[in-house]
């Protein structure tokens, strides 16, 4: 099925570039039946989802969890080696000394905290500006940062795949032309128009690496940009829906389906994009229900232990729900406790309970704890 959105065209240096067609296409986006029922199958579950996280108390700090989470899958796309767990306990030692890997996940946190409260705080539309704007919490004093200038669109060739631009697997549109498909991205994102919601997000996010703006973090902008979609149009109370995974695992199939968009087919890209929509909302409801589960066991421990010591530990429980590696000095700050003493001691029963554990590996001295229980939730299915 052919929906042509552009046209490769040769360069007298013996390379062709994709030049975009005006967007979207007049003829609009011929998707077919199998997209249609897929669409509606992922609506479904998305309802599911929304009402399924209703259900959690203090969703707020499990939140951050799927923040990271999608931090670390989408940087993992690009070659990064650090994982969730690594960007946690780098935030628990609060070391100057960050490895650049832990520090793309940090970055893209960042990024991420910054356009939730643009677009659901501040009611910011997605227009070129905040585009822009996330680029620059994304990249600004990372590792990249010394060739890429933070939000600014690129005003020179790129092309992907190769050293060499002849050798390149995909060569996006020269800088005016860029320029011209960026404004009618713009508009496509901002339409009023009857593009089921879903379908729409796979589609922006696919005309959005076609046109590749950036000099680098395009990958991870234009995967962003999925959510805060999803989340102006309210197709969610809180953004968990994180699709990074799903691409991370099928990570060849995600760029064949991509230059299968550069090519027409638009409805292989669209199909990939909602099996990914229906298996990650499928996985966070499990997620949700798996976290209830334990939250509830876990709290009923603390109820049925030392009485003089519930509240604090009650305090404990809940800021493991967004930090589940710490070390002494965090759940003295947690519980308010004057000495380390008591914070050494709440721990203790936590071990004995069997809601914390020594993490392997760290020194005793600074010795870290994890709430495993609740972090293997999180862990990607690989």
């Amino acid at each position: 099925m052919s929906n042509i959105i552009g046209e490769l065209k040769s360069q007298p240096k013996g390379f062709k570039v994709f030049i975009p067609h005006p967007f979207p296409p007049l003829s609009g986006f011929d998707l077919g039946p199998l997209v249609a029922r897929k669409n509606e199958e992922a609506s479904r579950l998305i309802g599911k989802l929304d009402y399924a996280t209703k259900s959690l108390p203090d969703m707020d700090y499990f939140l951050l969890m799927y923040l990271r989470k999608d931090a670390a899958s989408s940087s993992q796309i690009e070659g990064t080696q650090a994982t969730m767990e690594d960007a946690i306990e780098a935030e628990v030692q609060m070391s100057s000394k960050i490895p650049p890997d832990v520090d793309d996940i940090q970055h893209y946190i960042k990024a991420l905290h910054y356009g939730i409260k643009r677009v659901a705080e501040d009611k910011f539309p997605l227009a070129l500006r905040f585009i822009s704007e996330l680029h620059r919490e994304l990249v600004h004093q990372a590792r990249v940062s010394g060739y890429v200038i933070p939000g600014e669109f690129r005003t020179e060739q790129v092309w992907l795949g190769s050293r060499h631009i002849e050798e390149a697997r995909f060569v996006p549109p020269p800088v005016a032309d860029m320029q011209r498909a960026l404004g009618d991205l713009e508009g496509f994102i901002n339409a009023d128009d009857a593009i089921p919601v879903l379908i729409k997000a796979g589609i922006i996010h696919s005309q959005f690496e076609t046109i590749h703006p950036f000099k680098d973090g395009n990958g991870r902008t234009g995967r962003m940009l999925i959510n805060f979609y999803l989340l102006e149009k309210g197709y969610l109370d809180r953004p968990v829906l994180f699709l990074s995974s799903f691409f991370k695992r099928h990570r060849a199939l995600y760029y064949d389906k991509l230059e299968a968009y550069h090519n027409g087919r638009i409805d292989e890209w669209i199909g990939f994009f909602l099996d990914g929509v229906i298996d990650i909302a499928g996985e966070s409801i499990e997620t949700i229900t798996r976290i209830s589960a334990l939250s509830n066991h876990d709290m009923g421990l603390i109820l049925a232990g030392d009485k003089r010591a519930i509240e604090s530990s009650k305090k404990v429980l809940v800021n493991l729900y967004a930090q589940p590696i710490v070390n002494v000095t965090k759940v003295q700050e947690w519980a308010g406790f004057f000495t380390r003493r008591g914070a050494s001691r709440l721990i203790e029963r936590f071990i004995e309970m069997g809601i914390l554990q020594p993490k392997a590996g760290s020194e005793k001295y600074g010795r870290l704890y994890e709430y495993k229980a609740y972090m293997d939730i999180f862990n990607p299915r690989e």
